[in-house]
């Protein structure tokens, strides 16, 4: 069993303790140590594990530690990488038991994904790095998710689409075949995504039009 903790005491850390907690009841993977969490003082504990400290703590850590970035927003989670320079930590890949990957071959997942319950993914996709799939989303064929996007709940992503670097989908976002998010952009909840949409905007309604560019 490997050492792991998690980065991220919220609700999505929550679940994300579940998730490995799943794993675990299916094969013996993960030793939890509990959460790293700068909002949260050292010690306490949440859902009986403890807070081990934030960013300093982690960078002084002495020996191997696999950390799950329970992070939704994917600015702040990328932010949150680029601070951790511990070459002991290690940054895993976890997917619940329940996850149906069609094509085991064609369907390349990177490092520090998290893909909860219920997902489906089909064949000739790509995810790269540091991607959440939340609950209950589907990828369809010839797809792909660039490093530090999140799909919130029950999102559907059809074939041929690619979804650049640093998006993010609420809940129940639909995004048709062979469409394109520019980098950086926010999908609202419930839109349906029927074209191309540019970098660094926020994109809402059916179809999904652009009502602001963000900061970037």
């Amino acid at each position: 069993m490997k050492d792991i903790a998690i980065f991220g005491a919220g609700g999505f850390g929550r679940e994300v303790l579940t998730l490995i907690e799943n794993i675990n009841e299916v094969s013996q993977e993960w030793n939890i140590l509990g959460f790293f969490d700068d909002k949260y003082e050292k010690g306490v504990k949440i859902n009986e594990y403890p807070i081990l400290g934030g960013i300093e703590e982690i960078n002084k850590w002495n020996t191997p530690l696999e950390i799950s970035i329970a992070i939704g927003n994917p600015t702040t989670k990328k932010l949150v990488v680029e601070k951790i320079h511990n070459k002991l930590i290690g940054f895993p890949t976890l997917i619940h038991p329940s996850v149906i990957i069609g094509s085991k071959n064609t369907v390349k997942i990177g490092k520090g994904c998290i893909v909860c319950a219920l997902n489906v993914l089909t064949t000739n996709i790509v995810v790269e790095d540091f991607v959440i799939l939340n609950l209950a989303c589907t990828v369809g064929h010839d797809s792909v998710i660039k490093s530090f996007s999140s799909l919130m709940p029950c999102c559907n992503v059809s074939g041929e689409v690619l979804i650049d670097e640093c998006v993010y989908c609420g809940t129940g976002v639909k995004i048709i075949n062979r469409t394109i998010i520019g980098q950086n952009t926010i999908v609202g909840a419930g839109a349906v995504v029927t074209k191309p949409l540019p970098a660094s905007c926020t994109a809402v309604g059916m179809p999904a039009k652009p009502i602001k560019m963000n900061q970037q």
